[in-house]
């Protein structure tokens, strides 16, 4: 595919208006909130089917609690939050009250990774996903645009057992468009190259398909793969650009440690072949500045996918 850059929306955007489509037509779907409907856009599913929503104040390990009442009594429930906040303050939760009997809860979460930008640092969950990979039952999906959130919270919704969702504050380019079709644990392959494979997720999947031009300018070839759901990880995807080219780069706006690339890393290393360059947040916490400026400072960028490309091509820097 040919990227150009576009302005786009955030993919909260896209989580609020497919979790109201959804709640119309079933009235099993619920919104469990804590407060922050206006940030995480529940707002108008609040005031449509006050019936199906239920906000219980700034409690976000309550919200937990209610939503694994109400899943078991058939209800499929969305807590909505922070990443921050649904990842790591309702942990305890996640794990004994929704995934050790794999109740159908969804945890789904606006202002993933650095996008909540000047709020700083206490506010950006760059761990989450990590986090929430390591406990057993639980899927964990981000899209990377809006469309492949509106698509991907309603295979959320149709999906049995807990799932963690994670989207964008600010917004991201258009990568995607309505007729576009995903699956759970399917990664989806946007440009086929053999020279390298950058595999990305999320927010910053666009700077991996900006990157992919410039490396055609230099000769390379970029095969560009969106892994949406980092677990289940498609590990046949990743299995098969390690047997077939065997350089990788991850690209992801989260911790290099538990998250994407790791994930990546694990497959590659059980392999016993390829190498793998991990670009995202080099274990630290991020600060508040501008998104893009905040990117910038943790080398993910369009510049840095082509740097680390060239590097593992055996070419000038």
């Amino acid at each position: 595919m040919i990227f150009k850059p576009n302005k786009g929306l955030p993919t909260r955007d896209g989580y609020g208006e497919e979790i109201l489509k959804l709640g119309k037509e079933n009235p099993n779907i619920y919104v469990v909130d804590s407060d922050i409907g206006k940030s995480c856009k529940t707002v108008e599913f609040s005031k449509t089917l006050p019936q199906q929503h239920v906000n219980v104040g700034i409690a976000e390990q309550n919200s937990c609690g209610v939503a694994a009442g109400l899943a078991s009594c058939g209800k499929i429930p969305f807590v909505t939050t922070y990443a921050v906040f649904g990842s790591m303050r309702m942990l305890e939760q996640i794990r004994q009250e929704v995934c050790y009997p794999k109740l159908n809860v969804k945890i789904a979460c606006s202002h993933g990774g650095l996008t909540p930008a000047n709020d700083g640092a206490s506010h950006q969950g760059i761990e989450d996903m990590g986090v929430l990979r390591t406990i057993p039952n639980m899927t964990v999906i981000m899209g990377a645009d809006y469309y492949a959130t509106k698509k991907l919270v309603r295979a959320a919704a149709e999906y049995d057992g807990p799932v963690y969702l994670r989207f964008t504050r600010d917004a991201v380019p258009f990568i995607y468009d309505e007729s576009e079709e995903f699956e759970i644990g399917k990664a989806k392959t946007l440009c086929e190259g053999g020279d390298v494979a950058i595999i990305a997720n999320g927010d910053v999947l666009s700077l991996a398909l900006l990157a992919c031009e410039e490396l055609k300018k230099l000769g390379i070839g970029a095969r560009v793969v969106d892994m949406h759901t980092i677990k289940p990880l498609d590990v046949e995807a990743v299995t098969k650009a390690v047997d077939e080219i065997g350089r990788i780069i991850t690209v992801e706006d989260h911790n290099i440690l538990n998250g994407l690339g790791s994930a990546v890393c694990e497959v590659a290393a059980e392999m016993g072949k390829g190498i793998v360059y991990r670009i995202g947040i080099r274990d630290k916490f991020g600060e508040s500045a501008p998104y893009e400026r905040l990117l910038a400072k943790n080398d993910i960028t369009v510049e840095e996918i082509v740097s680390q490309a060239k590097r593992l091509m055996g070419k000038e820097v």
